[in-house]
């Protein structure tokens, strides 16, 4: 990584393809000069397309093929072709070192069945998480996990993701302990189902580890800022991120027909228009691009299939960081300390 970190990009991924990942991967090179690039898909699409972006240029690889998974492709049928598709050439270049992290925009499922294949999930992981960035009302944004990769988890799989969350946050929001919670009906200790209280135990009695647990949380206090970490299974999580996104598009809607409904109205959106364009940036998704699939022996960034170019390189932004961080090392380092002090507990019982 002596030039900076090389991310591999599937070029043909998401809602747009080549157009918004190259576009994003300039923008993000804009930021930082010393990132490189392999990108995979059709060159004659990929071709005209760089060509809007000479700057770029030079610090592109550009892998030809003509294969990509398609947006309803089922993963059993994915996995098939993943020595053919750019989704799986780029996952592959990370798994023989020609990347240091790969993205994509294209198919979740997909993209998961051929990561985990390819790179296997670390030691001392069952099954790896989807994490993203959720906006508050704090000084940082939330870390939540999972948001749709395992439906139904027990309490090691939550006690893991506790672990792989929060370094995540100490590498991408700079915190030196994270806040963690577990996402529940309630906050008293008595609620929830079994499983969610056994792995509230285990992080109580894990005080070693760089994280503080603070209990439960429930979901309408998601965005209030008070929790860094937000634990759940991946059923309850991608409801949860589904219906956050919703309601962010169902205020800004309302917002811009109040605003529009009579003339009073319009002049009071001028007067407004600085505090909605400040709300319009702090809920837009793009802001927030970049879920990332921990566990792995190598780093997979998911971008959202409509992104925008902005967003694009954003998730670039969140695969770099990860890279410089070694948050593979991070994660592997904490799993040992918990997998040490649990036997040593076990042992003196």
């Amino acid at each position: 990584m002596a030039n900076g970190p090389r991310i591999a990009i599937d070029a043909m991924g998401g809602d747009i393809g080549p157009a918004v990942m190259i576009a994003g991967m300039a923008r993000a090179r804009r930021r930082d000069k010393s990132l490189r690039f392999e990108l995979f898909g059709d060159e004659s699409k990929i071709a005209p397309e760089l060509e809007k972006h000479r700057p770029l240029v030079e610090a592109v690889t550009i892998h030809h093929t003509t294969d990509a998974i398609e947006s309803s492709e089922k993963p059993s049928q994915a996995i098939r072709r993943a020595k053919t598709t750019s989704m799986g050439l780029a996952i592959n270049a990370v798994k023989t070192g020609a990347a240091d992290a790969a993205l994509s925009g294209g198919n979740t499922g997909a993209l998961m069945a051929m990561s985990k294949l390819a790179l296997r999930t670390m030691p001392g992981i069952d099954r790896p998480a989807l994490a993203a960035l959720l906006p508050t009302l704090g000084n940082t944004d939330c870390v939540m996990l999972d948001l749709g990769a395992n439906t139904e988890c027990d309490a090691q799989n939550l006690v893991q993701f506790a672990v792989m969350g929060s370094a995540y946050a100490r590498t991408v929001l700079s915190l030196s302990k994270p806040r963690v919670k577990l996402l529940n009906i309630g906050t008293e200790e008595l609620k929830g189902t079994g499983e969610l209280k056994k792995a509230a135990a285990l992080l109580r009695e894990a005080d070693y580890l760089p994280f503080r647990f603070e209990g439960f949380t429930e979901g309408d206090r998601l965005s209030r800022g008070d929790v860094d970490v937000v634990v759940t299974d991946g059923f309850s999580g991608n409801i949860a991120l589904k219906t956050a996104e919703g309601t962010a598009r169902f205020v800004t809607d309302l917002l811009r027909r109040a605003f529009t409904s009579s003339l009073r109205s319009k002049a009071g959106f001028a007067l407004s228009k600085p505090a909605l364009n400040l709300l319009k940036v702090h809920l837009d998704p793009n802001n927030h691009n970049g879920a990332v699939f921990l566990g792995l022996n190598g780093l997979v960034v998911k971008s959202h299939g409509g992104a925008n170019y902005k967003g694009v390189a954003n998730a670039i932004n969140v695969a770099s960081s990860m890279v410089r961080n070694d948050i593979t090392r991070k994660i592997g380092e904490d799993l040992d300390n918990f997998r040490a002090h649990t036997f040593s507990d076990e042992a003196a019982e």
